[in-house]
């Protein structure tokens, strides 16, 4: 599932853009904020690493059990897409703890500015992921891409039972299968051949990387942020896949359900889904994410719902991680 971009603006700030592409419609998904100062755990395995959230976030959730886009008050983005190929591996007996696979990305929002932070601690390899089966019966097989405001930007995969990371702002696109490495050398090959003569047009993940790659480097770096927006908008619309098509083994090529667009510089979260088609948004300096604030949430299937929306949330119980 899902497609991603990084852009960087005729300013030199940064948009990032996604499309969540699921084979099931019914995959419920809300926006959420979560404070600062928040009690965390894994969610998962027989010792759940836990933590305290540095940094208040707003995310959108997946079957309520999971978070999977989101952006920090640091300006700090993650992106969940699907991999087949992940290999998570067992928990092992090495003493390291665990942590769902729904908790991974909250878990970076929650404890780092910037994405080198994040790959440092990453390195570290100090946990196991847990995945579960999603709720429909699939595989729960992601991986995740990281981006900020400076531009940097990192894809983890995890392979074998390892955290494997390409770092850098170059990582700037990103789908799903293969497996990073490859899609890499699949773009060098259309590159040769050149985006202005002939793309691959399929929607399968390989063919959206080439397309998302020209796309992304053939765009004008507008400095108007509204232009700016657009484009990005632009871009993610291009790419998605069409409403009711879908490959029943191969749940990374399904319909484009939403999509989030996360301004890292004007902490500027917008979303829009593919069934009730408008735009909504949220500025996250008009949330309180201070330490001790309330969890508070606001569904996305609602008729009317447009514009900046921070207005519409409502206390709300934090979910819980899928386990």
């Amino acid at each position: 599932m899902c497609s991603k971009i990084t852009y960087r603006t005729g300013t030199g700030t940064f948009i990032t853009g996604r499309g969540m592409d699921w084979n099931d419609p019914s995959a419920e998904t809300a926006l959420w904020s979560f404070p600062a100062g928040m009690q965390r755990d894994g969610g998962a395995g027989s010792s759940p690493v836990g933590w305290t959230s540095r940094f208040g976030s707003v995310v959108a959730s997946f079957y309520g059990v999971a978070s999977s886009d989101g952006m920090n008050t640091a300006g700090l983005v993650t992106n969940i897409l699907y991999l087949a190929e992940s290999e998570y591996g067992e928990p092992d007996g090495e003493g390291r703890a665990t942590i769902s696979v729904g908790a991974w990305a909250q878990y970076y929002l929650d404890g780092f500015a910037t994405v080198a932070e994040a790959v440092e601690a990453t390195r570290k390899d100090l946990f196991s992921i847990v995945a579960p089966v999603l709720p429909n019966g699939r595989a729960a097989s992601v991986h995740l891409a990281l981006s900020d405001p400076s531009g940097d930007c990192a894809v983890i995969e995890y392979l074998d039972g390892r955290p494997v990371v390409h770092h850098g702002p170059e990582y700037r696109v990103m789908t799903n299968s293969p497996v990073y490495d490859q899609q890499l050398a699949l773009n060098a090959y259309w590159d040769l051949i050149g985006g202005d003569r002939m793309l691959p047009g399929t929607i399968s993940a390989a063919d959206r990387f080439v397309r998302l790659s020209y796309n992304l480097k053939s765009s004008p770096e507008y400095e108007d942020r509204r232009m700016a927006v657009a484009s990005v908008f632009s871009q993610m619309r291009a790419i998605g896949v069409p409403l009711g098509m879908e490959d029943p083994d191969r749940p990374n090529i399904s319909a484009t359900l939403w999509r989030a667009i996360a301004d890292h510089d004007a902490k500027r979260y917008y979303f829009e889904s593919t069934v009730e088609p408008s735009v909504m948004w949220v500025d996250l300096d008009k949330v309180d994410l201070a330490s001790g604030a309330e969890v508070m949430a606001v569904d996305v299937a609602r008729d009317g719902l447009a514009g900046e929306v921070s207005a519409e949330f409502r206390p709300r119980e934090p979910f819980t991680f899928l386990a």
